[in-house]
């Protein structure tokens, strides 16, 4: 039986979509970093390219893949970030992430059964956002890549799509994210935490964090036969929100 594999699967939206995805029947291996994976199917560093050839060469036929895994990064205005954590974030959510996709496309076109492929990527990287420089970027490449890929592997009957959340609660990155933007000034938001995440929510029109099962919801849409004509789609999973 083939396998949809889910990277980032030890944080909120990838446990998230791979709990969805199995109770929808789909056989599913969770990954993540191995500091992260205690009870995980399979650990591996997306940013090491042997490592993810390795891994991913002896999961065995692939329907589907969900590039889940990412770095937040630091929090800090353009001007002042850190040039190691940029690259950090870029090594992460651009290179890691091309390194599975491009290994499980590899697999899938060998197969030639075809497949579908969802990656992650951000409103930050559609709107941007403040002190976010080096995600906001990173994200911004997920979607062209993303339709960059679409493009070459349609021959193959292989779909790319991408899921853009906007803010997701609750759960390690909403708490993450407000605490960080609270203690980094800016003219967008308070130094008091609570009050930041009122103002996130205020920018939403539903009112309201969205939850990981929503994105997963979208995800798996995404991957199933219900989507055959989408290929190289940025679907904003943010409330409203621009």
């Amino acid at each position: 039986m083939s396998v949809v594999l889910v990277t980032g699967a030890a944080g909120d939206i990838g446990a998230a979509t791979a709990k969805q995805l199995m109770a929808g029947g789909r056989r599913v291996v969770r990954a993540d970093h191995p500091s992260r994976g205690d009870e995980l199917e399979l650990t591996f560093d997306i940013t090491d390219a042997d490592a993810t050839r390795a891994a991913i060469r002896d999961l065995g036929p692939l329907t589907g893949v969900v590039n889940v895994a990412g770095y937040q990064g630091v929090f800090a205005p353009v001007d002042r970030y850190p040039p190691d954590d940029a690259r950090r974030v870029l090594e992460v959510n651009v290179l890691g992430l091309m390194h599975v996709l491009s290994t499980a496309a590899r697999s899938m076109v060998e197969q030639g059964s075809g497949g579908a492929i969802v990656n992650v990527a951000s409103m930050a990287g559609v709107s941007g956002a403040p002190n976010m420089p080096a995600y906001a970027a990173s994200k911004a490449a997920v979607i062209g890549l993303t339709k960059a890929a679409a493009k070459d592997l349609a021959p193959h009957g292989i779909r790319v799509n991408a899921v853009s959340p906007g803010f997701v609660g609750p759960g390690r990155m909403w708490e993450t994210q407000v605490a960080a933007q609270a203690q980094t000034p800016s003219q967008y938001y308070d130094d008091d935490p609570e009050r930041v995440a009122a103002q996130m929510i205020e920018l939403v029109p539903l009112r309201r964090y969205g939850a990981p099962d929503e994105v997963a919801s979208v995800v798996e849409f995404l991957l199933s036969d219900a989507s055959s004509y989408l290929t190289g789609v940025n679907i904003e999973v943010s409330g409203g929100s621009v």
